[in-house]
């Protein structure tokens, strides 16, 4: 039988470390359960339904798991990047229709400046930071009522071939199918200690490194922002058994590894490491494993499929670098521009079919359309299957651009320079970066005088931080096709060759 995401919370010993937050709180699991159904019974005091979004823009720690799970209990949760611009703000709360939004005393002012009267506003700590649930109706007694498998329990942005971001809408089965493989995949047990660093607004911190953890009665230690200087000290430190990260991140830690030539001490524990959100350069995964002497596995996520969809096996299965292994818990296929599906060795679009897979983009029959053929959705990577049934991505047929596994629409960062008063047409391109595998670019043509710096800190003003193109081209103009079109493709080699 499928379960909800509260019926995994239940699997946890009541004493067992759930949540530990280094130098600071540690959360048993009867103490997780307590606080989830306090702000829960919170949330439903203060008249939030079942279909109510709530939008959270907390930090990386204990509060917003608390939220997390007590919102998608009683309602829809909508988790938003604390590094959001004013503008940014606005758009995600209007368009996700927040009937609240929760946040914390030091996150959040930029989101609650950009609510409107509307929206209820819900602070989940007091002055001096600690866990206040303000009111009074939720001291009542009695444990939360289970949604059904079907219930929506959360909805994330995911950038799309348009400027304006797609509603990705996902259930509780969808979630919990996504549970079940990852668990499944590596192994997991009670035993298990997860080092969360990646962010809970995103599906890989989320469904990997959170939600299934909690599913398998594990431990999650939360050390906050990434820190290489900090990060192997207190990972033993707390004898964490996995991670799973974005290749930028085992690029640092190997970095810095291969500079001082030694294994960092205390890893004892330390079973597995992942890799998901980019592409894992096998340099990388090799140099790490040689000197670490563990199994780097890579594997292939995306919010549409709740994250996981595939994944290189733990021994004694076999790693292959540069693919992304086998299908987990899905199907897997390459299909054809025509909607026929490709034998093994052939080149197409990687296309997925499961329990994970949302049903669809929500009020967007425009992409559905496009996305969705036959029951098979359509990840806009192009991949090759081999005889084995693993996975090598060769391509994107769509134009996003992967900073470090954030996907950058181009067309959010055109229309934000097209607003710039000296700016007559733009064109932004991911162009490769040795860190985060792709960083945003531009070029304009102008109509008025700026400078490139000028037109870099008007798009900071306006664009998170990791939307920002560091480079900024000016010129006389941006090239075309026969047609008149511009093709971002074209655009970027001819400013890569430069």
């Amino acid at each position: 039988m499928q379960e909800t995401l509260l019926d995994l919370l239940a699997h946890g010993e009541g004493d067992h470390v759930a949540l530990v937050e280094p130098d600071g709180r540690s959360f048993s699991y009867d103490l997780l359960r307590s606080h989830i159904n306090r702000l829960g019974r919170d949330l439903l005091a203060r008249g939030i339904a079942r279909n109510d979004r709530v939008a959270m823009v907390l930090p990386n720690n204990a509060e917003s798991v608390i939220a997390f799970l007590a919102v998608s209990s009683v309602a829809v949760a909508a988790p938003l990047n604390p590094g959001y611009k004013l503008d940014e703000f606005k758009f995600y709360l209007d368009d996700v229709d927040a009937r609240a939004l929760i946040t914390s005393e030091n996150i959040g002012e930029e989101a609650r400046h950009a609510s409107d009267e509307k929206i209820i506003q819900i602070g989940l700590t007091d002055d001096n930071g600690e866990l206040s649930f303000s009111s009074d109706k939720s001291q009542n007694s009695g444990d939360l009522v289970t949604p059904a498998v079907t219930d929506q329990a959360l909805v994330l942005h995911t950038s799309g071939t348009t400027s304006r971001p797609k509603r990705v809408p996902l259930s509780h089965g969808n979630l919990t199918k996504s549970v079940g493989n990852i668990v499944k995949t590596y192994q997991l047990n009670d035993e298990d200690v997860s080092f969360c660093v990646m962010p809970l607004f995103h599906v890989h911190g989320l469904v990997a490194s959170v939600l299934a953890t909690l599913s398998s009665g594990g431990t999650i230690v939360l050390p906050g922002k990434f820190n290489p200087m900090r990060f192997w000290p207190v990972l033993a430190e707390y004898k964490a058994t996995w991670y799973s990260a974005v290749p930028s991140i085992h690029q640092a830690l190997l970095n810095r590894m291969s500079r001082e030539q030694k294994k960092p001490d205390g890893l004892d524990n330390l079973r597995f490491i992942r890799s998901c959100s980019s592409a894992l350069p096998p340099a990388t995964m090799l140099g790490m494993e040689k000197i670490l002497q563990l199994p780097i596995l890579e594997a292939y996520g995306m919010t549409e499929a709740s994250h996981q969809m595939s994944s290189n096996p733990l021994p004694p299965g076999e790693r292959i670098p540069g693919t992304v292994g086998q299908g987990t818990g899905v199907e897997i296929g390459t299909m054809s521009d025509t909607g026929k599906l490709l034998a093994s060795g052939e080149r197409g679009e990687v296309v997925i079919k499961g329990s994970n897979v949302t049903l669809g983009y929500e009020n967007n029959d425009e992409a559905n359309k496009v996305s969705f053929t036959d029951g098979w959705f359509r990840t806009g990577d192009e991949g090759i299957i081999d005889q084995q049934q693993y996975l090598t991505l060769v391509g994107r047929i769509k134009e996003l651009i992967n900073r470090s596994g954030e996907k950058i629409s181009p067309l959010e960062i055109d229309d934000i320079l097209l607003g710039h008063p000296s700016v007559a047409e733009a064109v932004s391109f991911g162009v490769p970066h040795p860190t985060y595998g792709e960083e945003p670019a531009a070029c304009v043509v102008l109509n008025g005088d700026a400078t490139s710096q000028d037109l870099v800190k008007y798009c900071r003003e306006h664009l998170a931080d990791f939307k920002v193109p560091k480079n900024i081209h000016i010129v006389d103009e941006i090239p075309k096709t026969a047609t008149g079109k511009v093709q971002r493709r074209f655009v970027a080699a001819a400013f890569i060759k430069e």
